[in-house]
């Protein structure tokens, strides 16, 4: 059987210098995907990702992806032409259309590809790295309930995008401190690790 050989790209830096915030008490806020240099925080934002075995183009894709039961559905989903339009989709599924224990596994999908986005790519590595103990929130303009749960929107909501921004911050500082054995073996104690994409191949049957 042929094989492809799927390469993690690595990226030169070419998102303009972020501000060094090493003060916890500093926030730091984003939303549209456009914005310099934070809007690479957002999963609109376009930078392919290795995970579960497939390459998505975006980190919204990836993440929607894991809603829809059915694969003929999500296929349908995925083919959406921008980021946004996959998110709109999603949010408009029936309840037949979703995964029956969505709201149970949504948070850790999101940690898992998330950990990919910013495993997988070095300037987006830094970027994040870079924020240091700074409280990092996604800031939305719509006043709704989707916004409210990812983000905060006139500083009420519960920012669960940037919540989970911080934790994988923390994850990929403390592999980044750990010899080389040691963080082998952090990735591996992981049940899903592949899916982080770690590693900088893949192998595809």
């Amino acid at each position: 059987m042929k094989k492809d050989i799927i390469a993690v790209t690595k990226v030169p830096a070419n998102i303009d210098a972020p501000l060094q915030c090493g003060d916890e008490h500093s926030e730091i806020r984003f939303y549209r995907s456009n914005e310099k240099p934070y809007g690479a925080f957002s999963n609109l934002f376009r930078r392919s990702i290795l995970f579960e075995g497939r390459i998505y183009p975006t980190s919204e894709h990836a993440y929607q992806a894991g809603k829809v039961r059915k694969d003929s559905v999500r296929e349908w989903l995925l083919s959406a032409p921008s980021p946004a339009l996959v998110a709109m989709v999603a949010h408009g599924l029936y309840t037949w259309d979703i995964v029956p224990n969505w709201s149970a596994i949504k948070f850790e999908r999101m940690r898992q590809v998330l950990r990919a986005k910013f495993s997988q790519h070095e300037d987006l590595h830094s970027l994040l790295i870079s924020t240091g103990e700074a409280r990092i929130v996604e800031v939305g303009t719509a006043d709704n309930a989707v916004n409210r749960l990812w983000g905060e929107v006139k500083g009420k909501g519960k920012n669960m995008l940037g919540i989970i921004l911080m934790e994988v911050r923390a994850d990929l500082r403390i592999r980044a401190s750990l010899p080389q054995r040691e963080k082998e073996t952090h990735m591996l104690r992981s049940p899903k690790y592949i899916a982080q994409g770690c590693c900088e191949q893949r192998e595809i049957e």
